[in-house]
């Protein structure tokens, strides 16, 4: 009887341990001997993220475009970078209203003006300064990439091309509508005067959608004219301070050659504009 008894006990026991093991959170993370999963969702905001290998490249333009000396993108340098995960659409409308909502946040930008460019939740968010753009993705336990990671995430493992597709093809810019929204319609670009929604174009090389055109994309760096010249080799930051932020990809209302992989554009970081968004990066977990 006393058997019996002990018996029921531990079916008991092993019924209540394994029914909350199952209302745990998922975890994601690298099985043993193994390296960091290649794609994640990241819980706080529901992005997908891709994991951009560690790995180094030649950063800069190595076509000898014209450029204003104050966004200069030369000389050629290189980087290297630990690896990180990086957003692989752009932060949509409906992301930072979540945000908004949840954390109280006093956005002062215009939600009709956003509405006007970005028509949709699904659509990336536009008229935000800098500052949004950091705060957002603090309450999402995440961070702006650095221009050195925006450029090689943006690359997708295509070395010394002139954009992230490839080399410049048609001269009216019909080839490069299949691959990204800016000025004008045609082909893949139906959208006229305003983003498309994320995901509307293929991926790169990495699984990263619209890292050209549609919108400009926040870096955490501070712009220096100089500081190609300068840069340190491992995990540059940019300078410690300055008056620009750096911008990076393009936008919807773009012309070719800021598409350019390598091409910089700055801001002051507090105004808003109807062309500027931002994704968010994570360190891997060692």
């Amino acid at each position: 009887m006393m058997v019996q008894r002990l018996v029921v006990v531990l079916l008991v026991l092993m019924v209540v341990f394994v029914g909350c093991g199952e209302d745990e959170p998922e975890k994601v993370k690298p099985k043993e001997n193994e390296g960091p999963v290649k794609e994640i969702t990241w819980e706080k905001d529901g992005s997908k993220m891709a994991l951009i290998p560690a790995g180094s490249f030649e950063m800069g333009d190595s076509k000898n475009d014209p450029e204003n000396y104050m966004k200069r993108s030369r000389p050629v340098h290189t980087v290297e970078l630990d690896g990180f995960y990086m957003d692989i659409h752009e932060v949509t409308v409906g992301q930072f209203k979540q945000f908004v909502n949840q954390s109280g946040y006093a956005y002062g930008g215009n939600w009709k003006e956003v509405g006007k460019y970005s028509v949709g939740d699904d659509y990336p968010m536009v008229w935000v300064s800098w500052n949004d753009a950091v705060a957002y993705c603090e309450w999402a336990g995440k961070r702006l990439p650095t221009e050195a990671e925006w450029e090689y995430a943006a690359r997708g493992g295509l070395a010394g091309k002139r954009y992230l597709w490839g080399e410049e093809m048609a001269h009216d810019g019909s080839d490069e509508r299949e691959y990204t929204n800016f000025f004008g319609t045609g082909g893949k670009d139906k959208w006229d005067e305003q983003t498309a929604p994320v995901g509307s174009f293929d991926a790169n090389g990495y699984g990263l959608h619209d890292m050209a055109g549609n919108v400009l994309e926040w870096c955490s760096d501070w712009h220096g004219s100089d500081y190609y010249s300068k840069s340190h080799l491992r995990n540059p930051k940019g300078p410690s301070s300055g008056s620009y932020r750096v911008l990076r990809g393009g936008s919807w209302n773009s012309s070719t050659h800021v598409l350019r992989v390598a091409y910089r554009n700055i801001f002051n970081p507090t105004p808003f504009n109807l062309n500027f968004g931002f994704r968010c990066v994570a360190d891997v977990e060692e």
